[in-house]
């Protein structure tokens, strides 16, 4: 699919819902912090540069106003709860302004909540403030008022430019964070949606057929008893105490494995946290990993033990498709057809 501008097309209505981050901060005395401002820097943009700029119409609301490493899922909870209460379909389209620490936990949460939603959402972030000449934003959101008026794609999309790259716009689900030490943002196995150069999109990664697991109705409701832990050389289990924890989630090294010797002793070994969590009847999940034909002997070690694996999802949308089955669902069957559900593109080649 290409996609070209035609002015004809431009008469849009838009959400613009600020939440704070980056692209909404000033920098004072070499200090980044949210601006109530900011927003009408944004607007003020896109007044002087976007061409046909009068053809778009703005409705702004503010619902939270912070560094997004300060999110927590109950802010989560009042985002969706604030776009809902909007009636998001009768726009064109709803842009969020968003920090880019957290930004692919929110753009999961944002696809499996409104995976229903007939118009396209999708969430801007910035990786300087707007007053640097350096900050992508401004680009960000460009894209993101183009994808509304030439492609309006159904679902939640980042588009976000890459230092040095083209523009590309990610699918919600697919989207992993940040890359260390860097202000750069990929898809999972570097497959994007779209590219957009010189206000044109074209297709590099179709998206399969359109989910067809029957609709499911969420309440905006994430589980507070969820853990998310991450494997690293010498990670000591009795670390972690699982009186308040329903659920494990437990990523994995690149190749779909962890720790399962004991020879350090089994304080260090995952089989051992597995029998551990199902003595004090805690489930325990892992993710990510492909599904193949063939698999480490530790993979298959784990799976024996009894650990359940949520394959080819990111550790992401694993960890915020928890969150909303186990705050959801209180009978195992409803949580494991949700978690089995294709609702939001979130399973990697299906």
């Amino acid at each position: 699919m290409s996609s070209r501008i035609d002015s004809a097309q431009m008469n849009k209505k838009i959400l613009l819902v600020f939440t704070g981050g980056t692209i909404g901060s000033l920098v004072s005395h070499g200090c980044i912090k949210t601006t109530d401002s900011n927003s009408s820097v944004l607007l003020q943009l896109f007044n002087a540069h976007y061409p046909d700029s009068q053809r778009v119409q703005f409705k702004t609301i503010r619902p939270l106003n912070l560094l997004s490493e300060n999110l927590h899922p109950a802010v989560w909870q009042n985002l969706l709860t604030t776009i809902t209460a909007e009636q998001p379909e009768q726009y064109d389209g709803i842009i969020i302004t968003h920090g880019t620490d957290t930004l692919s936990y929110t753009a999961a949460a944002l696809s499996f909540y409104f995976h229903a939603l007939k118009v396209p959402l999708l969430l801007v972030s910035s990786d300087y403030p707007l007053s640097d000449s350096k900050a992508n934003g401004w680009g960000n959101f460009s894209c993101a008022v183009d994808f509304i008026s030439q492609v309006a794609h159904a679902g939640v999309f980042v588009p976000y430019r890459n230092t040095g790259q083209s523009s590309y716009v990610h699918l919600g689900t697919r989207l992993i964070s940040c890359l260390p030490l860097s202000n750069d943002f990929i898809s999972i196995q570097h497959k994007s949606f779209l590219c957009y150069e010189n206000r044109q999109f074209t297709t590099i990664n179709p998206l399969s057929t359109k989910p067809t697991h029957p609709l499911i109705t969420l309440k905006p409701l994430f589980s507070k008893r969820v853990l998310l832990i991450r494997p690293y050389p010498g990670l000591n289990y009795q670390s972690f105490n699982l009186d308040q924890v329903d659920v494990v989630l437990h990523d994995l090294y690149h190749s779909g494995t962890a720790c399962v010797a004991s020879e350090e002793g089994e304080d260090y070994s995952l089989l051992d946290f597995i029998d551990r969590c199902q003595q004090q009847s805690v489930k325990i999940y892992l993710a990510p990993i492909i599904k193949s034909d063939t698999a480490y002997l530790s993979t298959h070690q784990l799976i024996a033990a009894g650990a359940n694996v949520i394959w080819n999802m990111t550790i992401e949308a694993a960890y915020v498709k928890l969150l909303l089955a186990y705050g959801n669902f209180t009978q195992a069957l409803e949580i494991e057809r949700f978690l089995a559900s294709h609702i939001a593109h979130e399973y990697i080649g299906v």
